[in-house]
């Protein structure tokens, strides 16, 4: 079992990486709090000209045919610049599901997500009946993939196309995200899969969302750390002394913790085993990881780190969105214990639960 990413790997993260740092600093991040869709300008289109979008989608639909091992450091890196694109709803979620349920449904939507000519949206987080999912660029969005419980108590995927919905803004403590209860009505035209494929569904956007925290997590770490070494207080760097020391490697211990977690989770994603408990564990470890860092960075940065001027902000407040946005931790601490001690899994399974 291989968890160091491999040279290829490890090029495109980079790439994406100088990417965002010459399209999304601080200063585009934040002028996207102001405008309608919560997006920088342009920065969508450059990531489908990298391929980013079509990593996990097939080849014969446009895309590069490979997983989310290779997938999953650049959503770290989307984290690490708190980008405010939906890499995690189209890429990591919409394309390989799509792809999955195959046909005509695939050959005619991945394409176009994969290429920018289409958006879509996600709001698989829990089975629920109609009518009042929350769903993030749910208003520009093409086509949502939502979940629902169908008449006979199951687990199902829907696909509806914009025109069949009916959005209500909402609003979120992230001012990037455009977040919108949706009206809709599921029918047996609309349905196109069931609980396992849902349940597989939300394991990659568990793992997904889990890189992006690591990211987040990791860029206010290497900002704070920053700061302490030119923050001086009794003549001497904040750094210098040990119980900010000791906040600070606390944080990066337990980001250095999750990290190979969330890579242990794209890699059954990828090869077979208990996604299910997997991607949970994922969650967990980044969510709280990321929620550390971030309370670490607050509390070193002082009174500046709670002006919403300062930049610690951009970060700090997509954790907060993104750390229950799939589940918290708590609740994937449950669904592990679930999935490990339970003699029969599935009597319990944790697509029917609802979140905390």
């Amino acid at each position: 079992m291989r968890f160091a990413p491999t040279d290829d790997q490890i090029a495109l993260a980079d790439a994406v990486s100088d990417l965002l740092m010459r399209e999304c600093p601080p200063d585009a991040v934040r002028g996207a709090w102001e405008t309608p869709d919560g997006r920088v300008p342009g920065l969508w289109d450059r990531l489908v000209e990298m391929g980013v979008v079509g990593i996990c989608a097939a080849e014969e639909h446009g895309g590069l045919g490979l997983s989310m091992l290779d997938l999953v450091g650049v959503l770290v890196e989307t984290g690490r610049a708190a980008a405010p694109e939906p890499v995690v709803d189209v890429a990591a979620v919409a394309v390989p599901l799509l792809d999955d349920v195959g046909g005509e449904l695939a050959g005619t939507w991945v394409p176009s997500l994969v290429s920018g000519e289409a958006s879509a949206a996600v709001g698989l987080e829990r089975g629920v009946g109609a009518g009042n999912a929350v769903v993030e660029n749910a208003a520009a969005a093409d086509v949502l993939l939502l979940g629902a419980t169908g008449v006979s108590g199951d687990a199902e995927v829907h696909l509806v196309e914009a025109e069949a919905v009916t959005t209500t803004d909402r609003a979120s403590v992230d001012g990037s995200r455009r977040l919108a209860e949706v009206d809709w009505e599921p029918t047996s035209a609309t349905r196109i899969a069931g609980r396992e494929a849902l349940g597989v569904a939300r394991d990659r956007g568990n793992v997904a969302t889990a890189a992006v925290l690591v990211g987040l997590g990791a860029a206010m770490l290497e900002r704070t750390v920053e700061y302490a070494k030119e923050r001086e207080q009794f003549g001497k760097p904040i750094g210098s002394f040990q119980a900010v020391k000791h906040h600070l490697a606390t944080a990066a211990l337990g980001l250095e913790y999750a990290r190979p977690v969330v890579d242990r989770g794209a890699y059954t994603l990828v090869y077979g085993g208990d996604t299910r408990r997997d991607s949970s564990i994922a969650m967990a470890y980044a969510a709280e990881a990321a929620h550390l860092a971030g309370r670490t960075a607050l509390q070193v940065h002082g009174a500046i780190g709670y002006t919403v001027e300062y930049d610690l902000h951009l970060w700090m407040k997509r954790v907060w969105a993104l750390e229950s946005a799939w589940g918290d931790a708590a609740f994937h601490r449950e669904q592990v214990a679930r999935r490990v001690l339970d003699s029969s899994p599935g009597a319990q399974d944790w697509t029917d639960k609802e979140h905390a």
